[in-house]
């Protein structure tokens, strides 16, 4: 967790899509020159389009809904206008309810998609299809679910039992429902986004257990829909 970028702001920011298509950036290049995949990811974002919102819906079932402000993430359609094909595993340096207070205030200039508890409990505060500045990389924050996880990273004792299960069932249903690989290209850390000066999840965050987990949540999902 934590402020991203210069000056504690995520690098995700500065003049937004609506804008530009407001403000004539199509008519100033031309339709015609843009690509088809530059319009279909435009074309929501025009006035009177947009997806329909339903007020304090989750997409994981059991999770709290807690609104992160909304200085801290992008309104978006995903995926039909960014592909999400990453997880990003963080750890929030700090309790549970602290990263939720910081989340919450549009100072802050981060957030994440969900905060897991050392019990195993979830909030959600943001949702799947917008875009959370979590990782520090606008390419990765448009393509990926950010999940913080309560504790330090110098504290084995603080990723529990109950955290990990919680996490990997959260995990899974992602992967399930975006196509994402079960797999360590597509499951990372935030250490691991190119760009970041964050360490976390850290040296104590067993990867081999979180993806042994994982891995059966997931078959047990395609179990129960089969």
């Amino acid at each position: 967790m934590g402020k991203q970028g210069s000056g504690g702001k995520d690098r995700d920011r500065g003049i937004s899509r609506r804008t530009l298509i407001i403000g004539g950036a199509a008519s100033a290049v031309g339709v015609g020159l843009l690509a088809r995949g530059d319009i279909a990811r435009m074309w929501w974002q025009l006035p009177g389009v947009g997806k329909a919102r339903t007020a304090g819906e989750v997409d994981f079932k059991g999770a709290e809904w807690v609104a992160a402000a909304s200085a801290n993430w992008r309104r978006a359609d995903r995926p039909a206008d960014y592909p999400i094909d990453l997880v990003v595993i963080h750890v929030t340096q700090g309790s549970y309810s602290s990263a939720l207070r910081v989340f919450k205030d549009p100072w802050h200039g981060a957030s994440a998609h969900y905060v897991v508890r050392k019990d195993g409990h979830i909030a959600q505060m943001i949702r799947e299809l917008d875009v959370a500045f979590h990782a520090g990389n606008k390419d990765y924050n448009q393509r990926s679910i950010g999940i913080e996880h309560e504790g330090f990273v110098d504290r084995p004792q603080d990723f529990t039992a109950a955290m990990y299960a919680a996490s990997a069932k959260l995990t899974a249903g992602i992967c399930r429902r975006y196509g994402i690989p079960v797999d360590r290209e597509h499951i990372i850390g935030h250490a691991e986004v190119p760009g970041t000066d964050h360490t976390d999840p850290g040296p104590h965050w067993d990867w081999d257990r979180y993806m042994r987990l994982v891995r059966a949540a997931h078959r047990r999902a395609g179990s129960a829909k089969a």
